[in-house]
């Protein structure tokens, strides 16, 4: 039989230091919300969701109604990219002591994330379908096989700078 005593000040000092560090997590939170932010923003170059699947096509009627609006601006053909091309620029984190969210306020932002059907928010004044067409689901927050890697790995390092500390 093989006998180790432990430091029981050192290993108090260092569950203590684990304590204090897992009520508040801020400095991790900030640094998965930067992680992600950057993957999410990066996607939009890419035109895939998390999980690399190719973003639908923007539809014909899509295209037309942005060329009748912008006469003097060029289209972007890219999925997600309208005439102010905010909904790629907007995406930010909130970071707390144990948590973080990554989104985005823009009021369409949902509808491109989950899709939308064909008058399912209902009609306009004028009776016509809100929204006028099917909106196919272009997922873009979300984790990739590869923020999960980054985030496993940002927490790994956490740990190892507050048990060292």
């Amino acid at each position: 039989m093989i006998t180790t005593a432990l430091d029981d000040a050192e290993l108090t000092a260092g569950l203590a230091r684990i304590k204090a560090h897992v009520t508040d997590m801020s400095d991790l939170m900030q640094d998965l919300g930067e992680l992600l932010t950057d993957s999410t923003k990066s996607r939009f170059g890419e035109g895939t969701a998390p999980d690399g699947t190719p973003w639908a096509p923007k539809s014909q009627a899509t295209i037309d109604s942005y060329q009748q609006r912008e006469k003097k601006a060029r289209v972007d053909f890219r999925p997600l990219f309208g005439p102010t091309g905010r909904l790629s620029s907007e995406v930010f984190y909130q970071a707390g002591t144990t948590s973080m969210e990554i989104g985005s306020a823009l009021v369409y932002s949902a509808v491109q994330q989950f899709g939308a059907s064909k008058g399912q928010f209902g009609t306009a004044a004028n009776g016509s379908a809100i929204p006028w067409g099917d909106i196919p689901a272009r997922p873009f927050i979300g984790l990739s096989d590869e923020d999960r890697a980054n985030v496993n790995a940002e927490i790994l390092e956490y740990l190892a700078r507050i048990t060292a500390a």
